[in-house]
């Protein structure tokens, strides 16, 4: 449901802010709001998950993207940006806790199989990846692009959120409780759980940093791409606008349909080599949209471009649940949303601005550049495999 509602946000954002307020230049701005309102949930909410559970904080966040997505509803319907904007703001608090999903998926599974726990879960993206389009793309087949035509696709992600937060109130037990258990079964942690270390100190462990900074980067040039992709397409390139649902539904088959595969290499080969390749994709697809512009083109690449974060979520993710515990884990993963959001959302209001003053190729090259920027600190970096060892202590 999630990732149905997400390619909503990825192809409309952008364009529901310029058709409401009428100010192209800040079309960025828009998704920027979803970006920056995600970073400041992220580590609240990884927080409040490791004290009382992964199920609270999932719901109350499909909740609030509920309320957002119909607000901006009816701001495209009453050409109003005091309706509109505050909308991208709930929609950004969903977007942080639907994210933080992978600290249940992590909590599941034992460190030597957690990489293909993580994308196992992952994996039901791909079933919105296919809803999406079947969805969204007839309600916009012969539509004029206009606020009002904007109106009924907001309001069905709002109910695709809504049905987020009512399948999600129905897991049982809770995730958090599962790793306790394995945590216990494993002598990591005893009949009472060790006290979460402070998150200076996690992020000293050895794996850390570059966990984090291939996330944050990976995050950002994906995120700044495929939101601005949409306006690309019916802007730049003239496409009518319902082949935008197509391309990024290609977009999230890229993201999520593989990570089965991926989550079995990454388990294999290693984390930090996952992460270079995750990476070096990232950049390819991001250059290439400086080359092609046909509408299958396009769908290829943002297809690279979800692969490519793909390898690098899933590594990142499955080096940052190694090297915490059960009542770490969210506070560690909200942090490295917090920067990534942070970082996105500069990402992006600079990536409109450049993408209206000076064309694709400016956003196209300048992506491909920052995502390939960290491979050779990742590759020649310590290669020291760090887990939580048992009884708490630390393994190197």
């Amino acid at each position: 449901m999630q990732s149905a509602a997400l390619q909503l946000s990825a192809a409309v954002s952008s364009l529901t802010f310029a058709l409401v307020t009428g100010i192209s230049s800040l079309l960025g701005l828009g998704p920027a709001l979803t970006m920056i309102a995600a970073a400041l949930t992220a580590q609240p909410a990884g927080r409040m998950m490791d004290r009382a559970g992964r199920i609270p904080v999932l719901v109350g966040g499909f909740f609030a993207g509920a309320l957002g997505t119909l607000l901006l509803a009816l701001g495209s319907l009453w050409h109003s940006p005091l309706a509109a904007i505050p909308g991208f703001v709930p929609l950004g608090v969903a977007g942080a806790t639907g994210s933080l999903t992978r600290a249940a998926a992590g909590d599941m599974y034992a460190p030597a199989h957690r990489a293909r726990g993580i994308a196992y879960v992952m994996f039901g993206s791909v079933f919105g990846a296919i809803l999406g389009p079947t969805v969204f793309a007839p309600i916009f087949r012969g539509r004029d692009v206009s606020a009002e035509s904007l109106l009924v696709p907001w309001l069905a992600g709002s109910a695709m959120l809504l049905l987020a937060a009512i399948l999600v109130m129905n897991v049982r037990p809770d995730p958090k409780r599962i790793a306790e258990a394995i945590e216990k079964s494993l002598g990591i942690t005893g009949s009472v759980p060790a006290p979460a270390a402070p998150l200076s100190e996690i992020l000293r462990r050895p794996g850390a940093v570059p966990a984090v900074l291939a996330s944050v980067v990976s995050f950002a040039v994906m995120a700044t791409v495929m939101n601005l992709t949409g306006y690309v397409m019916v802007q730049h390139h003239h496409h009518p606008q319902h082949f935008v649902f197509p391309v990024i539904g290609a977009h999230v088959l890229g993201m999520y349909l593989l990570m089965p595969l991926v989550g079995m290499i990454v388990d294999r080969v290693g984390r930090r080599e996952t992460l270079a390749a995750g990476l070096a994709l990232l950049g390819i697809s991001a250059a290439g949209l400086n080359w092609f512009d046909s509408i299958i083109a396009t769908a290829v690449l943002l297809f690279g471009l979800g692969l490519g974060w793909n390898a690098s979520f899933v590594a990142a993710t499955t080096q940052l649940a190694d090297i915490s515990t059960a009542a770490e884990r969210g506070k560690l993963l909200g942090f490295n949303d917090f920067v990534a959001g942070v970082t996105a959302s500069v990402f992006l209001i600079g990536g409109g601005l450049a993408l209206d003053a000076r064309g694709v190729t400016v956003l196209a090259l300048g992506a491909a550049i920052v995502a390939i920027a960290p491979i050779p600190f990742l590759l020649l970096g310590s290669r020291r495999a760090y887990t939580v060892a048992p009884t708490g202590g630390e393994s190197a």
